[in-house]
């Protein structure tokens, strides 16, 4: 079986190399031309980005007629095709693969995941799909393993502005401006609709971490987890989130990771968050 996800799962290229994953490209529109999000380093987005101000670049997720050419490259060498992709919630992208698959019927065996998350939540059952493929798991077994990955992964964060979310039409400028105004630091979760919603809002980013930590904390209590940490340009803040959990969880694997450029357009470089999932989940893998 041949797996495909996007680059908003937030996959290393050494994954993708050692485990077979292709990779759909989701595509930044900078107002020279548009690029695929894994062609151009973290560090030269957010400067492209930061020159931008006050313009924002946009996304665009991949037409079905790339998720069909895709797949029929795919076909060539094995027919069956799991296409893992970001929340519907999210992006329109699984639709677009959906619609790529109606397009080579006859010629592959595409079946569809929602992981109704994204960025590392959704690196987790890409990585379980894989690995378990590649131990010879039915597929009814790793659906029922997606299944629980899904339902008990947590993904949140925290943002050093508004002005992103809000130049980008995720959120009206005057919510913007007035959490500019009160300072106010939103933590932001993915719900298990597979949407954002808002768990509370910090006077600090200091504040704001302590709040997700807490929020884990009363989540999965003593659990053992593997956590990744994910930021755009905030590497500090990423460490103090990594000592915040050592102190609180039951930490059993901890990783910092930068997250794509293409999620880093609509947050701006000042993001950090975690990715958490029982290690009992993924413990059959690693």
């Amino acid at each position: 079986m041949k797996i495909v996800t996007d680059c908003a799962a937030d996959m290393s290229n050494e994954e993708l190399e050692q485990l077979g994953i292709v990779q759909a490209p989701l595509f930044i529109q900078f107002p020279e031309g548009e690029m695929n999000s894994a062609d151009i380093s973290a560090d030269d987005f957010y400067n492209r980005l930061e020159a931008m101000r006050p313009q924002i670049p946009t996304t665009a997720q991949p037409s079905s007629g790339i998720f069909a050419e895709l797949y029929r490259k795919l076909a060539q060498t094995n027919r069956n095709i799991f296409s893992i992709h970001i929340s519907s919630g999210l992006s329109g992208t699984i639709n677009s693969a959906r619609d790529g698959g109606e397009q080579v019927k006859g010629e592959a065996n595409v079946i569809f995941w929602d992981t109704l998350t994204l960025s590392g939540g959704e690196r987790f059952q890409v990585l379980a799909a894989a690995l378990a493929d590649r131990a010879g798991w039915a597929m009814d077994k790793i659906h029922e393993r997606l299944t629980r990955i899904r339902e008990k992964t947590e993904v949140i964060y925290t943002l050093d502005t508004l002005e992103y979310l809000a130049r980008g039409g995720r959120i009206g400028r005057v919510q913007a401006m007035a959490g500019a105004l009160l300072n106010l630091k939103p933590v932001i979760r993915v719900d298990t609709d597979g949407k954002y919603s808002t768990v509370a809002k910090g006077r600090s980013i200091a504040k704001s971490l302590s709040i997700i930590a807490d929020h884990l904390v009363e989540k999965y209590g003593n659990t053992p987890l593997w956590v990744t940490i994910l930021h755009g340009r905030f590497a500090e803040k990423a460490e103090h989130l990594a000592e915040e959990f050592k102190q609180k969880l039951n930490i059993a694997k901890l990783e910092v990771q930068r997250i794509s450029p293409v999620l880093g357009v609509h947050t701006g470089p000042g993001i950090v968050g975690a990715a958490a999932v029982p290690m009992e989940l993924m413990g059959d893998f690693v």
